[in-house]
């Protein structure tokens, strides 16, 4: 329960930038609307161009919650589809002092912005989030939340893996005070992915903390097939090299390790075929590790989900490292080229 009496919390909005999330929305909406938080809730839901039935499921929850008194549900548009536009859009529609972030597809814990409320208190942060809490419903989707939960898949990254709550880098997600965003002019919406890190340096570059809790977390989907994680790996390491080339010393040795490791593969069977079979120790030496990681990963999990894992570990480490490698230097070009604010800092009142 909250210790501050009901009308001192701050008001809050949390902010979804949806695409195509029919399976997921009304459930991640329901997960907000039922929070265990006494203050003043909204929710701003922007849409892109959805060819499902996101954008009807999205007016349905509009019209539940048209009485609500304590947690409104509005829409916006957000033509582009893309994420840092749609969540930009979101936070120019809101109103409120503190400011949540929760995708399509996230589910919160009962008292994630309760806990986040209290933690932006207690520690002075700009930005508080916790752990992306990977959970599948199927075969698959186990393998690769198995997968985004281990060291194996994804390093030392606290807000995949849990530890001990402190400074961070990033974090999942994200409970901000509105201020640090109008001060950093929102998200940089030349950054398709990777938008969070990238807003996250900013904060810390302008010397504010952003800060990591075990507290706090939020169920995640995985992708549902290899394609498609295949496809969301490959952007992240596109858009991380961008960042690295955006802010210099941005990078550190986890990133560099997937596409060490595609080069190392390729080197390695280019080797083995043309030179000496020794070349094949490299590959087969990363095929017999990945199945080695995967047992402890996949500990309590069925045999169907446990025999998917070294796909889901391989899949993930090569196309991010493969979107690295591949990423183009006109990207980051065009970022620096296009930077501007698109959420507008508060102005100084007149002099009167």
């Amino acid at each position: 329960m909250n210790a501050t009496p009901p009308q001192q919390l701050p008001a809050v909005s949390v902010i979804m930038p949806v695409l195509n999330e029919e399976r997921h929305l009304r459930s991640s909406v329901q997960h907000i609307l039922e929070q265990e938080y006494a203050g003043e809730m909204e929710v701003v839901i922007a849409l892109g161009p959805s060819t499902d039935r996101t954008d009807e499921i999205a007016a349905e929850l509009v019209a539940e919650n048209a009485a609500n008194e304590r947690a409104s549900v509005v829409t916006v548009p957000n033509p582009t589809g893309r994420t840092p536009a749609a969540l930009n859009a979101a936070i120019k529609a809101s109103r409120h002092p503190v400011v949540v972030r929760v995708d399509g597809h996230g589910m919160l814990s009962p008292n994630y912005i309760a806990t986040a409320v209290r933690l932006l208190e207690e520690t002075g942060a700009q930005n508080v989030g916790g752990i992306m809490y990977a959970e599948g419903e199927n075969a698959w989707e186990d393998a690769v939340a198995a997968a985004m939960t281990s060291k194996i898949g994804v390093g030392n990254a606290a807000f995949h893996t849990g530890g001990a709550a402190g400074p961070a880098d990033t974090v999942y997600l994200g409970v901000f005070r509105r201020e640090a965003l109008e001060q950093q002019g929102g998200y940089n919406e030349e950054f398709i992915r990777a938008q969070d890190w990238e807003l996250n340096f900013r904060i810390r570059e302008a010397g504010g903390q952003i800060w990591f809790s075990p507290e706090l977390k939020v169920q995640y989907r995985p992708r549902p097939s290899v394609r498609a994680l295949a496809k969301q790996y490959k952007d992240y390491g596109r858009w991380r090299h961008v960042v690295a080339r955006y802010h210099s010393g941005s990078i550190n040795l986890r990133y560099l390790a997937p596409p060490t490791a595609v080069c190392a593969i390729a080197a390695g069977a280019v080797v083995g075929a043309l030179v000496t079979p020794w070349g094949f120790a490299v590959p087969a030496g990363y095929l017999a590790a990945i199945a080695a990681g995967s047992v402890p990963a996949g500990k309590g999990l069925p045999l169907k989900a446990r025999a998917q894992i070294p796909v889901a570990l391989a899949t993930m480490h090569m196309s991010w490292g493969w979107g690295f490698l591949t990423s183009p230097r006109s990207l980051a070009e065009k970022v620096i080229a296009s930077r501007r604010p698109a959420v507008p800092a508060p102005q100084p009142a007149a002099a009167e």
